[in-house]
């Protein structure tokens, strides 16, 4: 039996893959995709600044490749997108990212184009192994080949424990810490509109046991409001005629901790996607010395790990047009480690006991 025109697994030619459905839980937070791009990377400063710290990092970041046309292909715009920061910023949100080859005339690769993963869907054979991918715009249905060693589109992913077709973002992780983020700031707007401080009690003592009417207390209500509500209106005198008292109400305890609970959700989001909070002009120490660190931790850590993923994943698809293709990051050239290799070649070249050949290696020089 053909499935898409293609012939089946043989048996035993590689392990059956589980089909783990991809369904997606609900909570308090948004948890489809779309939902959580619009709160979290949309709506929301500190994610969306963290994302596009680590994307345009690696789309910054030196690439070396075997060929100077395969470098050519990985690092230019196509459609206005730069291809390595659509497909980091992707890696990031969605946990999947697929390149499309576009082909010339004949047949050869000519452009690399990032499609959007939430449009994306794998077709599988019989033993669950991905044999091709559909892209989806509206009613319309392209089926892009995978197999062979000249596919017509890559998949990159992130580890997930739980599927073996789709991988796992950092943006569900980001979810609940972006929640409190957003209504942190929804509450310091209330307060903004409510004369920039907590609200007060405007208390009514009749002299004669009488209560207001209900045309008294709509007038009295319009009046505070257009009067003095709102941000222009903090500190203004207020004029209260017979019966009436200004009640001021102070924060509780639990409520003058709320600016903490924003600073510790922000710190949070920053860990989901791998960047030192001070980058972020978050609080803590701003020293010079933890700033370099913390860049360098970036560097390492997040930025570098992601690149490579994405260079070696490219350079796997290409292979079908560039012999022994090779794709990785100069680290000779990134300027957060140039202190790690000054220190690297500086302990070299004190070793006397190392031939000159043997400290070429060491740095990654070749003769």
């Amino acid at each position: 039996m053909r499935l898409f025109g293609r012939k089946p697994a043989r048996e035993g030619a590689r392990p059956a893959l589980s089909r783990a459905a991809t369904g997606v839980s609900v909570g308090d937070w948004p948890r489809s995709y779309e939902a959580q791009v619009r709160d979290g990377y949309g709506g929301n400063a500190i994610a969306q600044r963290a994302v596009k710290l680590v994307a345009e990092s690696v789309a910054a970041a030196p690439v070396v490749a075997s060929a100077p046309a395969l470098a050519a292909l990985v690092q230019a715009r196509t459609g206005g997108q730069a291809l390595l920061e659509s497909v980091a910023a992707q890696m990031l949100l969605h946990g999947n990212a697929y390149v499309q080859l576009l082909r010339d005339g004949e047949g050869e690769v000519a452009a690399l184009y990032a499609l959007r993963p939430e449009r994306v869907t794998a077709e599988l054979d019989a033993a669950g192994w991905p044999t091709a991918y559909v892209y989806r715009v509206g009613e319309r249905r392209t089926r892009l080949d995978a197999e062979g060693p000249r596919p017509a589109v890559v998949h990159l992913r992130g580890y997930n424990p739980t599927d073996d077709h789709y991988g796992m973002g950092c943006l569900g992780a980001a979810a609940g810490a972006v929640a409190v983020h957003n209504a942190a700031a929804r509450w310091n707007k209330a307060l903004l509109d409510n004369a920039a401080r907590p609200s007060g009690a405007l208390v009514y003592d009749p002299q004669d046991g009488a209560a207001l009417s209900p045309d008294q207390f709509a007038r009295l209500r319009s009046e505070m409001e257009a009067g003095f509500g709102g941000a222009g209106n903090a500190g203004r005198p207020m004029l209260l005629e017979g019966g009436l008292r200004w009640q001021p109400l102070s924060l509780s305890p639990a409520d003058m901790d709320f600016v903490g609970l924003k600073a510790a959700a922000a710190r949070e989001i920053a860990l989901a996607f791998g960047v030192p909070p001070m980058l972020l002009g978050l609080p803590g120490d701003a020293t010079y010395a933890n700033y370099r660190e913390a860049n360098r931790a970036l560097c390492r850590l997040t930025v570098l790990p992601l690149a490579e993923t994405i260079l070696a994943g490219l350079a796997q698809g290409l292979a079908g047009w560039f012999a022994d293709a090779r794709l990785r990051v100069d680290l000779d050239r990134v300027p957060a480690l140039s202190e790690d290799r000054e220190r690297l070649w500086a302990s070299v070249s004190a070793a006397s006991f190392l031939t000159d050949d043997e400290k070429r290696k060491l740095v990654g020089v070749e003769r």
